[in-house]
């Protein structure tokens, strides 16, 4: 008996290029016959996944060398759920990552359309309206063209009123850059109940899938970065859900449920922040109170950046049921966006109303420049940290400066130790702090920081910018605007969450617990 030929596993992006000049619109580009597969097709820009790469640096990578459009002329607007299938006639297996990038105009600085030059790979490209792109024999298209489309525009997989709901969830996720991801959580489940009321068809196996792809988008789709604590929510709503899903009562009967459920969750999550401050007492109260043969410090210096009402509301209740009178308390500016200027104002308001003039406890407070965490590190006791993301080794994403703040700390002073107070829905799949890229964000914060300063040079390096992003060029200028950076695990001594002070296996399981209900409830979207 002849057995079947073994299919060639490959792992390629799939890039559409979109447009909302005018119509919504994605550019296809047609396959020329020196290309090895489905020559004379139309695709999106597509290739393979080098070994050293990530699927959105492959995509950003073919996408320079197949138009040769950089970031300057393209925002990444979506990723959408990877998949697999199989075409013998091409003996391959691809696993498709669907991406979606929206074309900047001259406005934005951007190219635009003319900025498209296709390199041998394509004879030729056009504009094609979004529901126009279909899997039929008179596009001509490669296989499976629509379902990758349909994976990064969803539109066109749910009904008006649904789609609006979602889009308007992520697009106030995506300008939020000044929320926590505890409460970018709270705005991602809001977001996923105002889905919910929209999806009016039969709440049945079909809209369950639907379901869950929407709150993966606003996952993967809002600010992935800040995401590990929006995929357990998920996970955690969907156990949840799952039961009422399949129940025999009417959809309206269980649409009512659902939406109940989502608000009890809602609510579940305004607990979060007391149960950690609760903790975070437990803790200092174990490790700085005097033993029989000793007296309590004189005061308690802590070093902070960016900024989280749970740290400051847990510093300030900590301090208020210790026996010491002064608390040092140092915070970082926390550039660009100076986060830490409004940490400071935050605490200085709270400790005002919290502690009268008449009070015998007294706050010092200090706001150091980012680049003086060394000078503000001199005979701290504390470092505190928040967490946007917890690895399952213990490594730590937080707000870009944290890294340099905790190895200032640990050299000009040994004897301190780093604090992270998260709630434990921050904990993520194995594997996030590898294969996550940095988030880069507009370098226009930067530089118009700068402008508004009256710094010198401020205009040529803008000019350098748009120079060297045009091309032939012998040099080139770059503002980086990277929001999060991660800490590693061993510089880190201990993580207060809401059910009090975790050590290393707890987070190894939780993240087990994590990769196990993605698999279950995204696994096969």
């Amino acid at each position: 008996m002849n057995s079947e030929p073994e299919l060639k596993q490959r792992s390629v992006v799939s890039s559409f290029i979109y447009s909302n000049a005018g119509e919504n619109k994605v550019a296809l580009f047609r396959r020329s016959e020196k290309v090895r597969t489905y020559q004379h097709h139309l695709a999106p820009i597509s290739g393979s996944i080098e070994s050293h790469e990530t699927p959105v640096a492959a995509a950003w990578r073919e996408l320079n060398e197949e138009t040769t459009l950089t970031s300057r002329d393209l925002d990444l607007w979506r990723q959408g759920k990877p998949y697999t299938f199989a075409d013998p006639s091409v003996g391959r297996q691809w696993t498709i990552f669907p991406f979606l990038f929206r074309l900047k105009d001259h406005r934005e600085g951007g190219c635009g359309e003319e900025g498209i030059q296709i390199d041998w790979e394509h004879e030729s490209w056009q504009w094609f309206g979004l529901d126009t792109v279909k899997d039929d024999e008179k596009l001509f298209g490669v296989p499976r063209l629509k379902d990758s489309l349909r994976r990064v525009w969803f539109e066109g997989e749910m009904n008006k009123h649904a789609s609006k709901a979602l889009t308007a969830g992520l697009a106030e996720l995506k300008a939020d850059h000044q929320s926590g991801s505890h409460e970018l959580t709270s705005i991602a489940l809001k977001a996923f109940r105002d889905v919910i009321v929209q999806m009016s068809e039969d709440i049945d196996t079909k809209w369950w899938e639907t379901a869950r792809m929407a709150a993966w988008h606003l996952w993967k789709n809002g600010r992935e970065s800040m995401g590990a604590a929006t995929l357990n929510a998920f996970l955690g709503l969907f156990a949840d859900m799952e039961e009422i899903v399949y129940e025999t009562n009417d959809s309206k009967a269980k649409r009512e449920r659902l939406l109940a459920l989502l608000d009890h969750h809602l609510d579940k999550r305004k607990q979060m922040p007391m149960h950690i401050k609760r903790s975070f007492g437990t803790y200092l109260q174990s490790n700085i109170l005097p033993t029989a043969e000793s007296q309590p410090p004189s005061s308690l210096i802590i070093l902070t950046l960016s900024s989280s009402s749970t740290i400051r509301d847990s510093i300030l209740e900590a301090f208020a049921s210790l026996p010491i009178l002064n608390l040092d308390l140092r915070i970082l500016e926390s550039r660009p966006l100076c986060e830490g200027v409004k940490m400071a104002s935050s605490i200085l308001s709270a400790f005002q109303s919290k502690f009268p003039s008449s009070s015998d406890q007294h706050l010092k407070l200090t706001v150091y420049t980012d680049a003086s965490a060394a000078l503000a590190s001199k005979e701290v006791d504390f470092v505190l940290l928040g967490a946007d993301q917890i690895s399952d080794l213990g490594s730590v994403s937080n707000k870009t400066g944290s890294l340099p703040t905790v190895l200032s700390a640990k050299h000009v002073c040994p004897g301190a130790k780093v604090l992270v107070l998260s709630e434990l829905e921050k904990v993520a799949e194995p594997g996030a702090d590898s294969n996550n890229s940095p988030e880069e964000n507009d370098p226009k914060e930067l530089l118009g920081c700068w402008a508004d300063s009256g710094m010198k040079g401020v205009k040529i390096l803008t000019g350098g910018i748009e120079a060297a992003g045009r091309g032939n060029m012998n040099y080139a200028v770059e503002v980086k605007n990277i929001y999060f950076e991660w800490v590693p695990a061993e510089l880190i001594d201990a993580y207060i969450c809401e059910e009090g002070t975790l050590d290393a296996t707890v987070i190894k399981e939780k993240a087990q617990w994590v990769k196990q209900k993605a698999d279950k409830y995204f696994g096969q979207l």
